[in-house]
């Protein structure tokens, strides 16, 4: 039997990252890191995460570029701007938002 995981966050909730200059939207989470030691290597030691612990999986966006980002939950903060995001993914997945969330489409939910 899986051991259920607490997370800070969820489905549809706008955050942004402590360090890094994006915000967006998380779309799945992973009970712990689930990506490759290459990747996690090329975190800078100052802001690396622990492997333990929550990972995100976010519809991310700058002011020059969308894209998918993986973030530890230790690296996220809410996103308090009631500004919804622009990333083209995120009609895909969600509907309405009412400023903090978006709604999970019933179709992609599992």
């Amino acid at each position: 039997m899986k051991e259920t995981v607490e997370t800070e966050y969820s489905l549809g909730q706008v955050v942004k990252h402590k360090f890094l200059d994006f915000r967006g939207v998380i779309y799945d989470v992973d009970p712990e890191f689930s990506n490759t030691e290459e990747w996690y290597e090329s975190i800078p030691l100052a802001i690396r995460p622990i492997k333990e612990q929550p990972f995100y999986h976010v519809f991310a966006e700058n002011d020059q570029v969308f894209y998918s980002a993986y973030v530890s939950q230790q690296n996220l903060l809410v996103d308090d701007s009631n500004t919804p995001i622009e990333h083209p993914d995120v009609p895909v997945f969600f509907g309405g938002f009412d400023g903090a969330s978006y709604e999970l489409l019933e179709n992609s939910k599992n």
